[in-house]
């Protein structure tokens, strides 16, 4: 089978193809024929870090071709969807039962990595904010896979007013047709008036800017790799709170309510109300432009690798 990998730290242009044999699935694991890999921007950035490299995993989905041992509920030929921690950008993954569920028919491979792994993240983080009828809410990186799907749950959710911040401009109809009633651009100073909750996907710099932008006793959820500090008198002063979320802990600790998430996610699909954007579809061999796409923050919805 052929898969990309890297054997050192760099840019997209460290990205090779190279054949490697097809795995073999343990005790739990499922062996997918992958049909689609979502591209995030975590795994883009490790490609980055000055560390040893690591097997480039990620959102998949396929049909199964073989169990391992132990697995039950599931068969050769079912379509799954799922995260896979270690090679998945390839012909074939690997991909444990308890991070696997059902795509469902009239659904596309596309779609699913697409909404599932992303729309999860999305519903979960708006989820942490605790968020109420009628307030306000302000979403970073608001174009982005998991981004714009935060934006169209919020309005789902009942928000009031959907402040949407991107690094450009140009994505401004973009993110307005998701439902966003204000965008705003990191670089503006202000970033309009205060807002009861933010989803913050791009930490770093921005961390302090978005705090900035809730008003009093407002809840920011925190669910970037990007990292950031908050001072503590930013939020004592305005009674505020930061959340830090991680869909792994949901997953592996409370499956109950990940299933629950997902199956909503299929109904918003199912009736229309929820459908995930692809932004471009790039062959397995073109790894390197997906990554170079979301690195340069250009991206529109979902970036995809179709192998």
């Amino acid at each position: 089978m052929r898969r990309v990998r890297y054997e050192h730290s760099g840019g997209p242009e460290v990205l090779f193809l190279e054949e490697a044999p097809v795995p073999a699935p343990g005790p739990g694991e499922l062996l997918v024929r992958v049909e689609a890999v979502g591209v995030t921007l975590p795994v883009v950035r490790k490609v980055r870090e000055p560390r040893d490299p690591i097997a480039l995993g990620g959102e998949v989905a396929g049909a199964v071709v073989a169990l391992g041992d132990g697995v039950t509920g599931y068969a050769p030929g079912d379509r799954v969807t799922g995260l896979v921690f270690g090679h998945g950008y390839a012909d074939f993954a690997l991909l444990h039962t308890a991070m696997a569920s059902p795509v469902p028919a009239g659904a596309s491979a596309v779609d699913a990595v697409a909404l599932v792994r992303s729309g999860l993240v999305a519903y979960g983080a708006l989820d942490a904010a605790r968020p109420e009828p009628g307030e306000s809410a302000l979403v970073t990186a608001a174009a982005s896979g998991v981004g714009h799907l935060a934006v169209r749950l919020a309005k789902l959710r009942g928000a009031a007013r959907v402040v949407a911040a991107v690094s450009d401009p140009g994505k401004a109809d973009f993110v307005r047709g998701l439902g966003a009633d204000e965008v705003v651009t990191y670089e503006e100073e202000e970033w309009g008036e205060p807002v009861d909750y933010a989803l913050d996907a791009v930490g770093g710099d921005l961390l302090a800017p978005a705090v900035a932008s809730l008003a009093p006793h407002g809840r920011l959820v925190a669910y970037s790799s990007g990292g950031g500090t908050v001072a503590a008198y930013d939020l004592l002063v305005g009674a505020k709170s930061v959340i830090g979320f991680q869909m792994a802990l949901i997953a592996r600790g409370k499956p109950q309510l990940y299933e629950k998430w997902r199956r909503e996610l299929w109904r918003l699909f199912a009736d229309g109300e929820l459908r995930p954007a692809v932004h471009a579809e790039f062959a397995l061999e073109d790894a390197a432009r997906a990554h170079e796409v979301i690195e340069a923050r250009s991206n529109r919805g979902k970036v995809v690798l179709i192998p």
